[in-house]
């Protein structure tokens, strides 16, 4: 999108009310920090909250926590933003190499660049929700329970970044039953004295209803995996919600930001935009509440489309499963293909 539209939609949701604006070094490899610079030079800085990434990009390191690594990451996200200090430093990945043997300087290089002041709190990327063990062992995009609260415990977050839209499991209302294993990351916050932030509240833009079966998706883009059957799902779910409340991307927008509020109050919710008209409109929807009735319709029908989307997911599980792959064995590799 064009420069100048892009500082105009971030004034626009400045506007309409946004305070705490996220950001990562990695975006445009810099672009994005400096386009939020040219809208932070035109408000009061202490009007605004920024949050970066750093950790997704090591250079020629052999790791991207080592302290020069560090601190150079920071520093030139200050430039590129043109502050002095972000208000929350969040890491990327929780990849300390080896046996950690990074971990010390990593911790000891963030406590240094909180005591002058260049970062004045730390976020932590978690996944989805406790006590699911790691998809695939050794991945640094995924981890455990145990190996989570473990970096809590050594680094010490202030704040906790998590996925959450109305495609996750929703948060028991009550609380657990006090068993930690079974306590879902809202809890594991409360419980630790850590604020929480919300990304992708949309389901990267399902929600919306724009993606229909057959949508292509650019070179990288996470959803070009999505198949048609889950696509076509996710319609399906969606059309209650298209008849009581409007057929729109904006009126579906507004029904999933209105649950991810009422289910995790007191979290940051955080949503994208791409234009000034986009901005406003997500918060301008935010304006008049669901009632009761309406809650419990939204949860029910959401409710709904999870479970179709799980039964997608395991049918085409099953189907993956029936196709042979060893060489040579089973059905012939064109009947293997067209199924």
């Amino acid at each position: 999108m064009d420069d100048d539209c892009a500082v105009d939609a971030l004034l626009r949701a400045r506007d309409e009310g946004a305070t705490v604006f996220d950001t990562s070094d990695v975006y445009g490899l810099g672009h994005s920090q400096r386009l939020l610079g040219r809208m932070l030079a035109q408000v009061p800085r202490a009007s605004i909250r920024i949050t970066s990434t750093v950790g997704a990009f090591r250079g020629t390191s052999v790791n991207a926590y080592r302290s020069l690594i560090l601190h150079g990451q920071v520093e030139q996200s200050l430039e590129n933003l043109g502050v002095e200090s972000l208000d929350v430093l969040t890491l990327h990945y929780t990849d300390f190499g080896p046996r950690d043997q990074y971990l010390q300087e990593a911790r000891e290089t963030l406590e240094a660049l909180r005591d002058l002041g260049r970062v004045k709190a730390l976020a932590m990327r978690t996944p989805k929700r406790l006590g699911s063990e790691a998809g695939a062992a050794g991945t640094r995009h995924q981890m455990t329970t145990a190996r989570f609260a473990f970096l809590v415990q050594q680094l010490r977050p202030e704040v906790i970044t998590v996925p959450f839209s109305p495609l996750s499991q929703p948060p028991p209302e009550h609380g657990t039953d006090g068993r930690e294993e079974d306590e879902d990351i809202f809890s594991f916050a409360r419980r630790h004295g850590v604020a929480t932030m919300i990304t992708r509240p949309l389901g990267l833009g399902l929600l919306t209803g724009k993606h229909r079966p057959g949508a292509s998706f650019g070179p990288g883009d996470i959803r070009s995996s999505l198949t048609p059957p889950v696509l076509q799902a996710v319609q399906r779910g969606l059309q209650p919600l298209r008849d009581r409340f409007g057929s729109t991307p904006n009126d579906l927008a507004r029904v999933a930001l209105l649950y991810c509020l009422r289910r995790c109050p007191d979290s940051i919710v955080l949503t994208g935009f791409t234009s000034a008209q986009q901005a406003a409109a997500n918060y301008q929807g935010l304006q008049s509440e669901l009632s009761e009735a309406d809650h419990q319709f939204v949860d029910a029908a959401y409710a709904d489309l999870r479970a179709e989307l799980e039964e997608a997911s395991q049918l085409r599980s099953k189907e993956t499963a029936s196709v042979p792959c060893t060489p040579g064995a089973g059905r012939p590799a064109q009947e293997a293909e067209e199924r």
